[in-house]
């Protein structure tokens, strides 16, 4: 369940009487909304290339329309990274002022692209490779930060999120820019999981320059960060944006977003995809400094025999999870709340019906689910948080 992207942009207009669809040509608008109107889009369902999934936004006040439509400027930016679109959204400022900050922001996304890389020439992908030679490899300060900070929360979560799955998401076929055709081998991935590497296994120490490096007694263990560095990106964004003075934004990188301050005095209004039917399953409305991050089997997967494979992995069983479609987990306003809310909706998602205990231990008070019945649970904060779409699911619970 996510914000999403659309092909060519993140969230294509629903047109409405007062605001007419945006241009198809792709070209980056910078767009206003009368603070009277809620002008909601919605975008379909639809898979992009890369690692992620483009699924449904609807952001009240996004969208393509006409000067006429305007009184207070929302400034829109748009790029591909980390393997999907990922959007800025700038409000109460003119273009000249807000084209510097966003700029700032994109250089940094790319920037983290490139250097944690999982399969691609990378920092980490050096890393990689050499723990697979079963040799140490210097690493920067930044790195040594994220990897003891991304181990931290993956024993906050009981491992059911860890960083250090990275050869069987191989295995799986998902270290690559297209998704797999075919199962993995049964005796690879009961290698792995004999083997059962983790980023507990990882050791990083100063070495005899001084600096950081990082080595590790198993050569099965590889890292994959791509379920915390887009919440990482977002904390980055979010700071960026502050430093060049920008108060009100809202940051989507494929589904993660970070709401900074409000869109013209009204809260940002995001919806969440539902996993098996086009448009939104409901909307939230976000504060200043709350972040959201979801998960979903319907983001990255592939199909054999009529069974859904999702990227989905339990550490434990080395296989994709299948009792669960969605997760959504708001994280309010708090110090690296980007990270958590990437980082949050894995094991709670993993976790499965047992999701309740774990939200509590990392903190997380708004949590809603979808199980692979379709029938939703929500936190009782979350149950305060969000509207859904055509009134509540058929089958809701209400887990305090």
């Amino acid at each position: 369940m996510t914000l999403v992207d659309n092909v060519p942009r993140f969230c294509d207009s629903m047109p409405t009487r007062d605001c007419p669809a945006r241009p198809a040509d792709g070209r980056r608008l910078a767009v206003a909304l009368p603070a009277r109107l809620l002008c909601a889009l919605v975008t379909r369902a639809r898979r992009v290339p890369g690692n992620f999934i483009a699924i449904a936004c609807l952001i009240a006040v996004l969208g393509s329309v006409l000067a006429g439509c305007s009184r207070a400027p929302l400034q829109q930016q748009e790029a591909f990274v980390f393997g999907t679109r990922v959007e800025l959204l700038i409000a109460g400022l003119s273009e000249a002022e807000a084209r510097p900050a966003a700029a700032a922001v994109l250089r940094e996304f790319d920037r983290l692209h490139r250097a944690y890389h999982a399969w691609q020439p990378s920092e980490l992908s050096a890393l990689n490779a050499a723990l697979a030679a079963g040799q140490r490899q210097p690493i920067s300060p930044e790195m040594a930060a994220v990897l003891a900070d991304a181990r931290r929360l993956a024993q906050a979560g009981d491992w059911l999120f860890d960083p250090g799955i990275g050869r069987l998401v191989e295995l799986w076929g998902f270290h690559a820019d297209e998704l797999p055709v075919a199962l993995p081998a049964p005796v690879a991935v009961a290698a792995w999981r004999a083997a059962q590497p983790s980023i507990a296994d990882l050791q990083i120490a100063p070495g005899a320059d001084g600096h950081q490096q990082a080595s590790s007694g198993k050569r099965e263990l590889a890292i994959d960060l791509g379920g915390y560095l887009k919440g990482f990106a977002l904390d980055r964004a979010g700071a960026i944006l502050k430093a060049h003075g920008v108060r009100h934004a809202l940051v989507n990188i494929g589904g993660n977003v970070l709401a900074l301050g409000s869109k013209n005095g009204e809260r940002w209004r995001i919806g969440l995809q539902h996993p098996r039917q086009p448009g939104a399953l409901a909307t939230i409305a976000l504060d200043d400094g709350e972040a959201v991050g979801t998960s979903g089997d319907y983001q990255r997967y592939f199909e054999v025999d009529g069974r859904r494979y999702s990227h989905l992995l339990d550490p434990r069983s080395g296989e994709p999870v299948t009792h669960t479609q969605a997760l959504c987990v708001l994280i309010t306003a708090r110090a690296a709340a980007g990270t958590l809310s990437d980082v949050a909706s894995k094991p709670l998602f993993i976790a499965g019906a047992d999701w309740p205990e774990l939200a509590r231990r990392l903190a997380v008070e708004h949590v809603l689910r979808v199980d692979s019945r379709g029938a939703v649970e929500v936190s009782a904060a979350m149950q305060q948080r969000v509207s859904f779409i055509g009134g509540p699911p058929a089958e809701l619970s209400i887990v305090r």
